[in-house]
């Protein structure tokens, strides 16, 4: 059996770095309704079904991977959202490979009318924030190149959240 960590130790910096090419490579959401968030994630913001089981669960993908986001309702069918105030997932953030990739999101969920919560640029980032029909809550967003991050003096990172200009993002969708 693994001992739990104390409070104390998982407050000290690690002693041993995990590797870095470590990724987070997909994240299963439970849903209320499966055939509404698959309008959703496949319908309005592009991704394609890959596999899915019967009416309780369905994996989607860019790009023909096995699954980036599972969706399912084996423990979640009708249900609501966790009310404010409770511990859970705060969103998921949504990598795209371009600026010009983002701004088609941004596209889509103006088409679909989907509002966003927030927009912004964080000097390393741009993002969109929004939710899912369940309530999840969704970043859509973009990297800068590294060396285009904003840092101090000192060298370390400096991130910011400034309001993302919209508009200007709009100008580099490709049709």
């Amino acid at each position: 059996m693994i001992n739990p960590i104390s409070h104390e130790a998982a407050g000290n910096p690690a002693t041993r770095p995990i590797d870095p090419g470590v990724r987070i490579g997909h994240v299963h959401l439970k849903v209320a309704d499966l055939e509404r968030s698959l309008a959703f994630y496949c319908g309005v913001l592009g991704f394609a079904l890959m596999q899915r089981y019967g009416s309780q669960a369905a994996f989607i993908s860019a790009g023909g991977y096995h699954h980036h986001i599972g969706l399912n309702t084996w423990e979640s069918k009708g249900g609501s959202p966790p009310p404010p105030g409770t511990t859970g997932l705060y969103h998921v953030a949504i990598l795209y490979p371009t600026r010009a990739a983002l701004a088609d999101a941004l596209h889509r969920l103006i088409e679909a009318g989907i509002p966003l919560q927030g927009a912004s640029d964080h000097g390393v980032s741009e993002a969109l924030y929004l939710s899912d029909p369940d309530g999840n809550g969704l970043e859509l967003y973009v990297d800068r190149p590294e060396d285009q991050w904003p840092r101090t003096p000192a060298g370390e990172l400096q991130m910011v959240t400034r309001r993302l200009d919209l508009q200007n993002l709009l100008t580099v969708r490709e049709p």
